[in-house]
């Protein structure tokens, strides 16, 4: 899966950006327009009047595609009058293609590193977010025969990939996920922690936003989920197998956020909110919504139903998961 998604020369996010939005493979709450990161600007700004970070400050954002959310930050906290003069508005971007196009793209406020270690030296109070961004870390899928799990790995049988029985899945990886009955597939990823501590790492306190589609524990591995949740999009349609045409698909599962807040645990953080992206937008929107009171332009009627898109349990508002933490002087990572 690392090597389908994330080879630099034929992985399916080394390829120019364009996989997200109508014309794309996938749609996502940045394809609903600039609301969605005007409203994450206001959760941003929020932390930043309540903290007063010092003189030099930093947005991270990790997994930003073509900069369009970045762009729609960057615009609503200077709606909110937030002083933008210290900040380090950073894109955390490991291939070199999408690096550059980002360069280009918003090179005048966006500064662009391939890891959280080149900002090591140096850091800062800062707001760490990902939007749809776990959901597409490497994950291991597992398989119970009824009385263990087992971990399933790839072979190739002439031209073509398959699936193959690795062995019993090690005893960790399972950890508190019951054996249901043979049959049962499902995936479980192993790799939050890796991916979270060196964010941690260079925060001098600040908060962790991190938006997916996915479940508590008990709600993913639940006994009717017989087939996991792994899929496959492109052009807008899900299939199951991760096997066919590799380098060309999207591949995701959804996200085990009890796994994610043990992460943040160990790290030294606190989750202060876990809930339904309806209910944290429309939060994070009361001053947006007080000022458009009255108004039936069409601009303004333009965002109500961006706004709707967002919100709404039948569109994207049920379907995607906030968690938020909080994380004092210095992470652990």
């Amino acid at each position: 899966m690392a090597a389908a998604l994330y080879d630099p020369a034929e992985g399916y996010y080394a390829r120019p950006a364009g996989q997200v939005g109508r014309g794309g493979d996938f749609f996502t709450s940045v394809s609903a327009g600039p609301l969605f990161g005007r409203l994450l600007a206001e959760c941003i700004g929020r932390w930043y009047f309540e903290a007063l970070p010092a003189d030099r400050w930093r947005v991270i954002e990790v997994g930003a595609n073509d900069g369009s959310l970045a762009m729609d930050i960057r615009a609503g906290l200077a709606e909110i009058d937030v002083d933008l003069a210290g900040l380090d508005h950073v894109v955390i971007e490991p291939l070199p293609q999408l690096a550059a196009a980002l360069r280009e793209k918003c090179g005048d406020f966006l500064r662009v590193v391939g890891s959280a270690a080149e900002l090591a030296g140096d850091p800062l109070p800062s707001f760490v977010l990902g939007n749809e961004v776990l959901d597409a870390l490497p994950f291991h899928v597992i398989e119970s025969d009824g009385q263990a799990w087992q971990e399933l790995g790839v072979t190739v049988e002439g031209e073509d990939f398959a699936w193959t029985a690795l062995g019993e899945a090690a005893p960790d990886l399972v950890k508190g996920i019951p054996v249901f009955p043979a049959g049962y597939r499902t995936e479980v990823r192993s790799n939050f922690r890796d991916f979270l501590a060196p964010l941690a790492g260079v925060m001098e306190g600040g908060r962790m936003l991190w938006i997916d589609y996915g479940f508590p524990r008990d709600d993913y591995y639940h006994e009717s989920r017989t087939t996991g949740t792994l899929r496959t999009f492109s052009k807008h349609r899900a299939a199951e197998n991760p096997l066919e045409s590799p380098g060309e698909i999207d591949i995701t599962a959804h996200v085990d956020f009890t796994a994610v807040e043990e992460a943040i645990v160990s790290l030294g953080g606190e989750v202060i909110r876990f809930e339904r992206q309806g209910k944290f937008l429309t939060e994070c929107a009361r001053p947006w919504l007080l000022s458009m009171e009255g108004r039936t332009d069409p601009d303004a009627m333009k965002l109500v139903r961006g706004f709707q898109t967002l919100t709404h349990p039948g569109h994207l508002g049920a379907s995607f998961h906030v968690m938020e933490a909080e994380f004092g002087e210095r992470g652990e990572g």
